[in-house]
């Protein structure tokens, strides 16, 4: 029998039992000595994994210690070294009850464990006494047509249920999602990511959301199919009755295949959901040449607040569709048009559309921007809590008409990736930090940025004022490779006062081994992320850097935590 993974913790006064995920192990938390566990290779009985699973939580819940408990099964990052466990078959009650004692019981998360496809029913069967279930995630688990019927039947055991994630499932899709039946009306978020939903799973969803007064979220992002075979109607009649779900603020169709066509059904949804905050539809290439039959419906919208359309392959007709309707959007604050080439040439009116008081995040990478258009974007600086200008070339050496307009305390993120960054660039970055205007910065992506001097990084280092840092990445591109010894001090000096920092990636900068000893030991003390190349030795470091024409971007990373 296949294990699986899990650990019982104590945490906030309640118990949390995880289970992890790509391990084969079953381990002893560390409030049991793992000594003296027995390890089972067979048996003449074969138990569920949920068996095991509920078998350990029992333990754990002695007469003495029935403290609250809160989630369970929660998937974790957290790995675990301690040994296996393995209970004698018929060791004490069945794991039903158990369930009675599980009152607070609210967070059921199962999510990326293969071996649970096909067996489902172990643990839905008894879900009946534990009717406060309130968020149950069953994420990549293979599910098959027999664990969506049995979650089916158990459904309507859980009258709390408001949280239900089925994402990564292939078996979903097909037809199997009918075998939910009725979902509760207290429902309201429903995950369905890449499930390989077609246009008839599209009809058979529309069937299950008309009953759902209280759905607030629904994603089926990455179902390409969804919206294929017009003439099926699937999309359309799930149009239909999402029209019915006065509730829905958040709507993410991310490659959905969404084209034209779709676009007409979706823009008669919107009109009879005012309330929708966030509408998603991005990675959607198809839809290129017909975002005008969606933009006059978006109006009616007065209450969306993030709009995405990165990478949809806008047209220069898409991009005055949705710069007409702009100025109706007012409560908009995020628009992300990135990985739209055409966008470049239209940054202006796009700039002068929005309501910039409004406005937190306008990201533009991957968007061919001109001199013109980057001049424009320095009138809405001044608003923006995020600024992407990632893979735009233009930037380099122009990089003080944004910085100029920043405003003290206002951008907590700032990406420019592969901008042809000069030493100058730097240097003005680093008066403005010296200034307190990056005070709120968390995230800072400075990396492909090789034309940058040693000089530009020890004024960014020295100038100070970057207390809010939580990620910063300063790589080389995979083909590059330069010392940073000259610099390496003044980072060092700076690590101190950057105590949020949890993220520090120089791949590709080559440190001899005592740089790498002193960075290391800066950062181990502070749980620091740190991603470096290949350790090398003295000698080898030497030699590497002796060498010409060596990419050592294809060395592996080392991070070291």
């Amino acid at each position: 029998m296949r294990d699986v993974t899990s650990r019982a913790r104590h945490m906030q006064g309640s118990w949390l039992l995880t289970v992890l995920t790509g391990r084969r192990r079953f381990v002893q938390t560390d409030m049991e000595s793992a000594d003296g566990q027995l390890r089972r290779d067979g048996g003449s009985q074969r138990r569920s994994p949920f068996d095991v699973i509920m078998s350990q939580i029992r333990r754990k819940r002695s007469a003495s210690d029935r403290k609250p408990l809160g989630r369970f099964l929660s998937r974790t990052s957290e790995q675990t070294g301690i040994p296996e466990d393995a209970e004698p078959e018929n060791r004490g009650p069945s794991p039903a009850s158990l369930l009675p004692f599980l009152p607070q019981l609210e967070d059921v998360d199962l999510s990326w464990n293969e071996l649970i496809g096909g067996s489902l029913r172990a643990l839905t069967s008894h879900l009946q006494l534990a009717g406060g279930i309130r968020m149950l995630r069953l994420c990549s688990c293979r599910l098959k047509d027999e664990d969506i019927a049995a979650l089916g039947e158990a459904l309507g055991c859980l009258p709390l249920l408001e949280v239900l994630d089925l994402s990564w499932n292939s078996g979903v899709g097909g037809g199997a999602l009918g075998l939910l039946g009725k979902l509760q009306p207290s429902l309201k978020e429903l995950h369905l990511v890449a499930c390989q939903l077609t246009a008839a799973d599209a009809a058979s969803l529309g069937g299950l959301v008309a009953d759902l007064p209280k759905l607030s979220l629904l994603d089926v992002s990455y179902n390409p199919q969804l919206t294929q075979e017009v003439d099926a109607g699937g999309f359309r009649e799930l149009s239909s009755c999402l029209s019915h779900t006065v509730s829905l603020t958040v709507l993410q169709l991310q490659a959905c295949g969404l084209t034209p066509h779709s676009l007409e059904d979706l823009g008669s949804l919107l009109c009879c959901l005012p309330s929708v905050r966030e509408l998603d539809l991005s990675c959607n290439k198809q839809l290129t040449g017909g975002l005008n039959r969606l933009t006059p419906h978006l109006a009616h919208v007065t209450h969306l607040e993030i709009l995405d359309l990165h990478l949809c392959r806008l047209s220069p007709a898409d991009l005055e569709a949705l710069i007409q309707v702009l100025p109706s959007l007012s409560a908009l604050m995020e628009l992300d048009v990135s990985s739209n080439q055409e966008v470049g040439g239209v940054v202006s009116p796009l700039v002068s559309a929005l309501q910039l008081s409004q406005m937190r995040r306008l990201p533009l990478s991957s968007c061919r921007l001109n001199d013109e258009s980057f001049t424009a974007l320095a009138l809405a600086a001044p608003y923006l809590r995020s600024l992407d200008l990632s893979w735009s070339k233009v930037v380099g050496g122009r990089l003080f008409l944004l910085l100029d307009a920043l405003q003290p305390s206002v951008i907590v993120e700032l990406r420019l990736s592969s901008c042809d960054l000069t030493t100058d660039d730097l240097r003005h970055l680093a008066e403005v930090s010296k200034h307190g205007r990056l005070s709120s910065l968390r995230v800072l992506d400075l990396s492909y940025n090789g034309t940058v001097g040693a000089d530009g990084w020890t004024a960014l280092f020295t100038a100070g004022g970057l207390g809010s840092l939580e990620d910063a990445d300063l790589s080389l591109r995979p083909s590059t490779s330069a010392p940073c010894s000259t610099w390496l001090p003044a980072l060092l000096g700076a690590l101190p006062r950057m105590p949020a920092l949890a993220r520090l990636a120089l791949r590709r900068w080559t440190v001899a081994p005592q740089e790498r000893q002193r960075l290391t030991h800066s950062t181990k003390n502070r749980n620091v992320q740190l991603e470096l190349d290949q350790n090398l030795t003295e000698s080898e470091w030497k030699s590497t850097n002796q060498e010409e024409g060596r990419p050592p971007g294809h060395n592996p990373v080392f991070i070291f935590h």
